[in-house]
């Protein structure tokens, strides 16, 4: 019988030195002071923020150092540089050849005012130009008519004069020879020298009646030229009865209908010019002063940018805003449309060598006078100044450096908090 086991038991001597159980105490320890360390900094760094917010609901931004170009950014419609509207010439009913939309030709008939009264002063002016074209040849065959019988009288009182000659001759030979009497020989010299004076006579009345009969003639010319040209006016007035394209276009409008009566001086339609398109643009009245002819622009239209120059700015302000037009400086892109909305750059200033940042809600928010700047996980407010702002920058005067990076959202949120724990 085995009363206890006394007699099997071995002691065992205790190991010196640590227990291994200590020993993992120790180095559990000493790990938890060395993270305790390392965390104790950037805990109490966190715990000095005023505000936590996730990385995630912001936008940051980089200070670089370069060129800055400050401009504005305005919509614009495209406009056809040339769209004109075209008028009834003179009141009547319009016959309607086109229709809105339908694109046309440079000379193509769109529209025909039928017009009686314009027709029928036409006809009038035509017989009075054919009147005045008979009178003229009337006078030009009376004309000729006066100077045949002008130029028999002459011939007459030539061969009057000469047989008065010869017969003086006669008298002289008789006389001396003691033929005739001294009044015989008298009287054959005075019928040579009446006949020598009516010659002269007729021929300065030939020469008078000559001028007399072109001054006639010419009057006559003059009145059918005048005549002429008022039928040649009403055949035009009536020949722009017939309504036509100036431009190679699209009809853009019809101000009437079909067969309706108008006025003179009444719309009928419109025509865009599709060759040659234009900007207008609506710029806020406090950059107006800014911005002159030949000022540079930018277009964006597509995804594309295509370069542009300003046109001309209109005097009035309308609603807060200028009207101004922008003209493509080289080839318009194609597929343009009539009044399409499109997005216009204009450059107002170029500085270079400048430190800047990507703008932002910041700016407004901040009035331009502090921004949120990153270290580390924490956002730390800081005064700033800013200089000239672009659509897309803003320059840094003063308060940042190249290489900072900043919060550009919206600050409101943040409520002027000093320093912010950004959460990544």
């Amino acid at each position: 019988m085995i009363r206890d086991t006394s007699l099997s038991d071995r002691l065992i001597e205790k190991p010196k030195g640590l227990s291994r159980r200590a020993l993992i105490w120790g180095a559990t320890a000493l790990v938890l002071l060395a993270l305790a360390a390392l965390v104790f900094p950037t805990a109490r760094r966190w715990a000095s923020a005023d505000r936590s917010v996730d990385a995630s609901r912001l936008r940051f931004a980089t200070i670089s150092q370069g060129d800055l170009v400050r401009d504005i950014s305005v919509q614009g419609r495209i406009v056809a540089a040339f769209h004109p509207t075209l008028f009834s010439p003179d009141a009547g009913t319009v016959r309607l050849l086109v229709r809105a939309g339908d694109r046309v030709t440079r000379g193509q008939d769109l529209a025909r005012v039928d017009s009686p009264k314009l027709r029928s002063l036409l006809k009038q002016e035509e017989a009075r130009l054919d009147g005045a074209q008979a009178d003229m040849d009337r006078q030009r065959l009376l004309a000729r008519q006066r100077q045949l019988a002008a130029q028999q009288e002459i011939d007459l009182l030539e061969v009057k004069l000469a047989a008065a000659k010869r017969g003086e001759q006669r008298a002289n030979e008789s006389r001396a020879a003691g033929i005739i009497n001294d009044v015989d020989y008298e009287k054959a010299q005075d019928d040579h020298s009446i006949l020598a004076l009516e010659l002269a006579h007729a021929r300065q009345k030939a020469n008078l009646e000559k001028d007399d009969m072109e001054f006639e003639i010419r009057n006559r010319e003059l009145q059918v030229e005048r005549q002429r040209l008022v039928t040649t006016d009403i055949r035009r007035q009536v020949d722009e009865l017939v309504l036509r394209s100036p431009v190679d276009g699209l009809v853009s409008r019809l101000d009437i209908m079909e067969q309706d009566v108008v006025a003179q001086g009444q719309p009928i339609l419109g025509i865009v010019d599709l060759s040659a398109y234009e900007v207008e643009i609506r710029v806020p009245e406090a950059y107006a002063a800014e911005i002159l002819p030949e000022t540079e622009a930018v277009i964006r239209y597509d995804g594309r940018t295509f370069p542009g120059i300003v046109k001309n700015m209109s005097p009035e302000v309308e609603g807060s805003q200028v009207k101004g037009v922008v003209v493509f400086a080289g080839d318009p892109p194609l597929g343009l449309k009539q009044n399409q909305r499109v997005s216009t750059r204009l450059v107002l200033e170029s500085r270079s060598n400048v430190l800047k940042v990507t703008r932002g809600p910041f700016l407004e928010e901040g009035g331009g006078r502090k921004a949120y700047v990153m270290d580390g996980d924490l956002a730390i407010l800081r005064p700033i100044e800013v200089g000239t702002v672009s659509v897309g920058e803003v320059e840094i005067l003063s308060g940042l450096q190249a290489g900072d990076e900043i919060i550009i959202s919206d600050m409101t949120r943040f409520r002027g908090a000093q320093s912010i724990l950004v959460r990544r």
